[in-house]
């Protein structure tokens, strides 16, 4: 490895995919399509929320928000691996791999965040629906909205601000997209203070979204089975509203605790590795807008409605 490389106009050398050249053309085409499909399911969902004034309600305005954290995250993926895929060049600019980098990790941090807070909004709609429109209101809800992104960017911002410009002694990283563990292995110096924050991170917030999800479900859970309806009924409102919530977290944690815990293990396959990642930046994406869009019956209704308006006056 050459060594004091300048950290300024260097281009780093991403990991290539592996693709055979006479699966390029098929795997481009399929790439373009699962993008295509994340931005138009994820656009959709956002326009049905902003255009429909029946749907600005705390829990459509948090699915909005998580809408704009999915097109954040594909977009920071798709476009510089398609192209990679297509031209054979997996050259980036040292700048830009910071940014692919800072989007992506902002992206998977503000999933969980914004998890905590549908949990939240569902707990208290649920558990203690006589104070929902106190505790939910608008004032309020543009608070925990503001919070999520202020703690998004603070802690992603420190995070790739410890090793942005540091001293690097390699060019190539060991994942074929850009993300902080690949950039830590480029720098020469001492990355511990690095290692600590990011472990700490991690550490707080699976944590911390683990007990907050756990509680909730739990007390939504005794909710439903102790109110007077049938106890069939109380049970199929607590599969209803906490069923694909908890799937989608639990998807999430294995495997954005795999992808983060994989690179403190030399022995795990790059290939596996990178294909594991890849799944944290495209399913959810492409997942959320089909699970908690068409799940919602008025979101799915409104969204019809405004699909054939379109289509009428084109």
């Amino acid at each position: 490895m050459d060594s004091n490389i300048s950290t300024y106009s260097t281009l780093l050398t991403l990991e290539p995919l592996g693709i055979s050249p006479l699966h390029i053309l098929p795997v481009f085409m399929f790439g373009m399509l699962t993008y295509c499909a994340i931005l138009f399911f994820n656009i959709t969902l956002l326009l049905t929320i902003v255009l429909k004034q029946k749907l600005h309600k705390p829990m459509h305005i948090l699915l909005l928000n998580m809408a704009i954290n999915d097109i954040t995250g594909a977009s920071a993926l798709f476009p510089q691996i398609m192209t990679s895929m297509l031209s054979q060049n997996t050259s980036v600019t040292y700048s830009a791999c910071y940014v692919q980098a800072f989007l992506i990790h902002l992206y998977g941090t503000g999933t969980f965040l914004i998890l905590i807070a549908m949990a939240y909004d569902r707990y208290i709609a649920i558990c203690c629906p006589l104070k929902y429109h106190a505790l939910m209101s608008t004032n309020n809800l543009l608070k925990i909205i503001i919070t999520v992104w202020t703690i998004d960017f603070t802690v992603i911002g420190l995070l790739l601000g410890l090793s942005y410009r540091q001293e690097i002694c390699s060019t190539r990283t060991v994942d074929p997209f850009c993300n902080n563990p690949s950039l830590l292995k480029l720098i020469c110096g001492d990355i511990r203070m690095n290692n600590y924050y990011g472990l700490s991170l991690t550490a707080l917030l699976h944590i911390l979204t683990l007990f907050i999800m756990l509680f909730t479900y739990i007390q939504i859970l005794i909710t439903c089975v102790s109110t007077g309806k049938r106890q069939s009924d109380a049970k199929s409102k607590a599969i209803q509203t906490c069923g694909t919530h908890l799937v989608v977290y639990l998807c999430l944690e294995f495997i954005s605790l795999f992808a983060i815990i994989s690179h403190r293990f030399p022995n795990v396959s790059q290939s596996i590795r990178g294909t594991i990642a890849a799944y944290f930046m495209i399913f959810p994406p492409f997942l959320n807008p089909l699970i908690y869009g068409l799940k919602t019956k008025e979101i799915r209704q409104n969204g019809t409605v405004l699909f054939c308006t379109k289509i009428s006056q084109s």
